[in-house]
This record gives C-alpha cells, sequence and structure tokens, in this order.
C-alpha cells in the first residue's frame, strides 16, 4: 500500500521536476522529502493507525503549505485516515477529518485561491465518505468474529454434550455394576462375576464410544473415525447395559421406521441413552418403559420408570437432552410421571412427513 500509493503521487506531482519552474529546488526537494516519508509512514498503519495518521496529516500540510505544486499526496492522508477507523478509532479519525477540514479552510482564509468554498465542502464530504467507510469495514469484520465466536461457543457445547451423553451413560453403568459386584461379593451370594462381565462390556464400549465422538476434534490429515454414528438401530444395547444393571426395561415401537436423518437419530439415541443413564443412578427404579412412536410428521420418544421421582432443578443431564431437541425443532418435558416415578417425554419433527408412498419406495 506504501509502494502504492507512493507511485500514484509521484506521477502526480512530476510537473514540479518538468517543465517551468516556479519555486526553488531546495523546496522541491524539501517537498519530495514529505511526499516520500508520508508515503513510507503508511507502511505502519496497522500497527500505530492513530499515530501514522497524525503524522500523515502533519506531513501533508507542511508539504502543502511549501509547495507551489499541489500534488495528490492527499490520497496518502486519506489511506491513513481509513486505516484509522477501519482500526475501531472512530473518535481519532473523526478529529483527524476534522483538523483536516480546519487546516484547509485556514489556508484558503489565508489567501489560497485554489481552494474555495465549493471544494472544502467537497473535501469535507471525501473525508467523512472515507471515515465511514472505515468504520464500516471494522464493523463487519467485529460481526464476523463474533460470528466465529459463537460458532467456537456452539461447537463446545455440542461437544461437551456428546461427551456427557455418551461417557456419562457408560461410566454410570460401571459404577451401578460394580456396586452389584461389590454387594454379591461382601454378601457371599454369588461370585459377581456376571456383573463384572457387564463392566468389561460397558467399558469397551465406553471407549468404543469416546473415540468416536473425540474424532470430531482430529485435524483434517488425520484418518476419520470410520464407526457408525449411533441412532435407534442400537436400542437393542442401550437397553441390554440397562438390564445389565439390574433394571426390568419393557420397549413399545409403534408406526412405521421410516429411515431418520442422521442428525435426528443420533439425537433420538443420546435422548434415550441420557434417560436410561439417569434411571440407573438416580432413581431407584425396578422397572422402565421405553416408548418409541414413528408417525408421518415426527418421532415421539418416552421413557418412565417407577422409581423415586427427584425434585427439580434437574442436572445438566436434562438441560442436554432439552437442548437437542430444541436444536431441531422438537420439544422435551422431563418431570414427575402421573402415576409416580419419574417420565421423559420429546417429540422431534421430521423434516419432511412421510406417506405410505415413501415407505414402499
Amino acid at each position: 500500500m506504501a509502494v502504492g500509493v507512493f507511485v500514484l503521487v509521484a506521477l502526480g506531482s512530476l510537473r514540479s521536476l518538468i517543465g517551468e519552474r516556479s519555486e526553488g529546488w531546495g523546496v522541491t526537494a524539501l517537498g519530495w522529502a514529505l511526499i516520500g516519508v508520508s508515503c513510507g509512514a503508511l507502511y505502519f498503519r496497522r500497527r500505530w493507525p492513530v499515530a501514522v495518521g497524525g503524522f500523515v496529516w502533519a506531513a501533508s500540510g507542511a508539504y502543502y503549505l511549501v509547495s507551489t505544486y499541489d500534488g495528490p499526496l492527499m490520497a496518502a492522508f486519506a489511506v491513513a485516515l481509513y486505516t484509522v477507523a477501519a482500526e475501531g478509532r472512530l473518535r481519532a479519525a473523526v478529529a483527524l477529518a476534522a483538523l483536516a477540514v480546519i487546516g484547509t479552510g485556514l489556508g484558503t482564509l489565508a489567501g489560497n485561491h485554489t481552494v474555495n468554498g465549493v471544494a472544502l465542502f467537497m473535501l469535507t464530504g471525501w473525508l467523512v465518505g472515507t471515515v465511514a467507510l472505515g468504520w464500516a469495514r471494522h464493523t463487519r469484520l467485529a460481526h464476523a468474529r463474533e460470528a466465529e465466536r459463537r460458532a467456537a461457543t456452539e461447537e463446545r457445547l455440542r461437544i461437551a454434550r456428546e461427551l456427557h451423553d455418551v461417557v456419562g451413560h457408560h461410566l454410570s453403568l460401571i459404577n451401578v455394576q460394580a456396586a452389584a459386584a461389590l454387594r454379591r461379593t461382601q454378601k457371599r451370594s454369588g461370585s459377581g462375576e456376571e456383573a463384572l462381565a457387564a463392566i468389561k462390556e460397558s467399558s469397551r464400549e465406553a471407549l468404543r464410544e469416546l473415540r468416536a465422538t473425540l474424532g470430531v476434534l482430529r485435524q483434517v490429515d488425520e484418518a476419520a473415525p470410520t464407526a457408525p454414528p449411533a441412532g435407534l438401530d442400537r436400542l437393542d444395547d442401550l437397553v441390554a447395559g440397562a438390564r445389565r444393571a439390574g433394571l426390568e426395561v419393557e420397549t413399545y415401537r409403534s408406526g412405521v421406521p421410516w429411515p431418520l436423518p442422521t442428525e435426528l437419530d443420533l439425537a433420538a439415541y443420546r435422548i434415550l441413552q441420557e434417560s436410561l443413564t439417569n434411571v440407573a443412578r438416580h432413581a431407584r427404579a425396578t422397572t422402565v418403559t421405553v416408548r418409541v412412536e414413528h408417525a408421518p410428521d415426527h418421532l415421539a420418544l418416552e421413557v418412565a420408570d417407577d422409581g423415586r421421582a427427584a425434585p427439580g432443578p434437574y442436572g445438566s443431564g436434562i438441560v442436554g437432552m432439552r437442548e437437542r431437541a430444541r436444536a431441531l425443532g422438537g420439544e422435551l418435558a422431563a418431570g414427575p410421571g402421573p402415576g409416580g416415578g419419574f417420565a421423559v417425554r420429546a417429540r422431534l419433527p421430521l423434516p419432511l412427513p412421510r406417506t405410505a408412498a415413501d415407505g414402499a419406495s
């Protein structure tokens, strides 16, 4: 930018070196020196925008005072002024523009007839436009950075929610199963081998899902995880894990199981997973009922237990389930059931209503 502006100003100031002269060579040399330092200062405009703007304003003013050849050095000041505004220093940019207008106006009053009232008015509009363009760029970049920060925050929340659902589910089952094995050992009523086998299976599943979830943090040049994303086709695995934790689980599925979008299928699986985890950890229940209804325009989920309903407010697991449902345009309710126990009900809309023709195809 500094070199480009210097070339532009130099081309517009060549008449001070060729043709009939109206000033001494010493004054011309001083004028070119002011041109050089003004354009050269633009190299540092990003590092010290206000200081460079003030310096270019002073050097440009000195140039127009000493030189009788009014070259286009004002272009260097315009670039500096734009940079000050683009860097978010609006007050400094307005002050510099005002100083430029005031200085030019004082020169006109002092007898510089090359700048009349119309030219001064046009100069004012030009400088105001320069400041406005710089500030618009600053605002646009600020909005872009804020959008990036929001996206990063949402991604961190999404990853945290995935880790909570995956690791929390399996580690909770491991905890319950380990406690069961310990009680059996202490009471010498059994060897606890079944519970220990369930602990081994749950820990293996936890590690597998943790690796798959952390795959989203891989670099682009690393191998992506090859495990398919979790979905309702793995509902039997969830139920088997809950049964190994000592729960009696009854499952009911109704409607035609339409092929679900990946994000909706994953959200449904995580909601059921977190619900069963909460039952195993907090409900002190013996029986759990899981219902999955495939409707033409939505997917309905329900997990109800016969345990002790915990009073609100509820933990981050239910908050995460609500966030998943809302992200897909759905809704989720969690609270004590009408006949006791605790129930989680979710309704997730399908992107497009399904018909019998869809199923036939």
